[in-house]
């Protein structure tokens, strides 16, 4: 998906958000808002047992975490607005708040491409797009932080989809090679296509490689989701390099130095994506989930895998005629009931290995301390 990039470059700015306004943050540090709310999971176990964890806030964490959220607005304009609805704040509770456990948690609102602006692209119009204004935004936001809140601490950027494009550029322009870049645990760039040379290695960003050990610090983890019956078609939307000597890059948050599968912690919505995702089947034979997350346990398994010109996260769910629970995940994005393979499971890519990027953050950090 190039083409946000190179209207990023051809876009002209506005003057961006106001971020000393509190409503301008989805979370934010100190008070009651989307990152403090009920976060607690149904655990269910291969034999159908079921327990319910809770995600509690870490006291005085002494790392932070900037979040930039995917495609999701629903106003009906190319470009959202800076007011906040049920879709912004659902996939910020849905994607980001979990980290809560581990860091102080940053969520600015921002005017991005919306829903609509986006079936707009599609459709080979970009009147009234302007990603340089979602870039200025979230380019204002971190400023702000660096400014009034970070003081030296070590932090962590997270980014999904629209969020992962944003921040790609916002860490070419103003982290990579520069003082900052000191600062910065790791970049989670998640469901967006971040390059990288044939060799593996730097490609997007001159300065930051992948991350390749749980305690390596100031480098990269981004993959693309896709099921192991249903891989990258030839229209796939991530996965597939935009230029010839380059490759989409693939870490897997379970096994970041391995080449095999690996276990994924996974955190998912007990529910659907809104009306654009397909549900998952009820997830454990019998039983009613009243949480609003579940976590499965041994179920779901990645491997980064390299076919027919893609590279992607290889998802594989471990079905045994034993276990109760399904092997029918959802987390497609469909269109009137149609599934959108070219999409891969897009909305499921953070919630897939949400519990290994919480505990990477713990590793990290671990190893910046160490440093000192």
């Amino acid at each position: 998906m190039p083409f946000l990039l190179n209207l990023l470059l051809a876009t002209a700015a506005q003057a961006p958000a106001d971020y000393t306004e509190p409503d301008h943050w989805l979370c934010y540090p100190g008070r009651e808002d989307i990152c403090t709310e009920d976060l607690s999971a149904t655990v269910i176990e291969a034999d159908g047992e079921t327990s319910v964890v809770d995600f509690p806030t870490a006291r005085d964490p002494e790392v932070d975490c900037f979040y930039v959220y995917p495609t999701v607005s629903g106003d009906p304009s190319p470009m959202s607005d800076l007011e906040a609805d049920e879709t912004e704040e659902g996939v910020t509770r849905t994607q980001f708040a979990p980290f809560r456990t581990v860091c102080r948690t940053f969520a600015p609102v921002y005017r991005q491409v919306s829903i609509q602006g986006l079936r707009q692209l599609f459709a080979g119009s970009n009147k009234g797009i302007n990603p340089a204004m979602a870039y200025g935004d979230v380019a204002a936001a971190f400023a702000y932080y660096l400014e009034n809140e970070n003081d030296g601490r070590p932090f962590v950027l997270v980014g999904h989809s629209q969020g992962t494009n944003i921040l790609t550029s916002l860490i070419a322009r103003e982290i990579d090679g520069k003082p900052v870049q000191e600062r910065m645990l790791s970049a989670m760039l998640i469901g967006f296509n971040v390059a990288v040379d044939e060799s593996g290695d730097r490609g997007s960003f001159k300065n930051l490689a992948p991350c390749k050990d749980e305690r390596e610090t100031g480098c990269v983890i981004s993959y693309v989701s896709f099921k192991s019956d249903a891989p990258p078609p030839q229209d796939a939307r991530f996965g597939r390099p935009a230029e010839e000597g380059t490759e989409v890059l693939c870490t897997n948050p379970g096994d970041l130095g391995g080449s095999g599968p690996a276990a994924l912690d996974a955190i998912l919505p007990a529910a659907a994506y809104g009306t654009s995702g397909r549900p998952p089947a009820p997830w454990v034979k019998g039983q009613e989930i009243k949480t609003p997350f579940v976590k499965v346990p041994g179920l779901i398994s990645g491997s980064c895998m390299k076919e027919d010109g893609a590279s992607f996260l290889l998802i594989s769910v471990d079905a045994d005629p034993d276990d109760p629970r399904t092997d029918d995940i959802g987390g497609e994005v469909q269109v009137a009931g149609t599934i959108l393979r070219s999409w891969g499971l897009h909305l499921h890519d953070v919630g897939l290995a949400q519990g290994d990027l919480i505990g990477l953050v713990e590793s990290q950090a671990a190893a910046y301390r160490a440093k000192d």
